[in-house]
């Protein structure tokens, strides 16, 4: 990159290039394939699942956790399976809010607390 300021009369033709370098950026992207299609969604087994989880609990602490209906699964006759997007879905549900998070629910709840005793 130029480190020079430019001047009036400089203008017009750097901004030509610009568009030009911005058309050949175009041009380049949508002829690169789509990566952005999500993954087929992936199974597990439950022994899979134990080596996918983080802290790769013992299969057994699994058992429990459906045993209690704490964990999303599907029962495939007599074998247990879990989909991975459910699986994250449930592990981003079990994380810890931020304080800024818990602060911002606060307000929005006493906000609404506020607006439904005024009416």
């Amino acid at each position: 990159m130029e480190s020079t300021p430019l001047t009036f009369d400089q203008l017009p033709a750097f901004v030509a290039d610009l568009g030009r370098k911005v058309d050949d950026l175009t041009t380049l992207l949508r002829a690169q394939p789509n990566h952005a299609q999500p993954a087929p969604d992936r199974w597990f087994s439950i022994e899979e699942l134990s080596e996918y989880l983080p802290g790769q609990p013992a299969v057994t602490t699994l058992y429990g956790k459906v045993q209690r209906r704490e964990i999303p699964f599907v029962r495939k006759g007599k074998r247990l399976a879990f989909r991975q997007s459910e699986i994250d879905q449930w592990l981003q549900t079990g994380r810890v809010k931020t304080s800024e998070e818990l602060n911002s629910m606060a307000d929005k709840y006493v906000s609404a607390s506020k607006m439904k005793n005024r009416a």
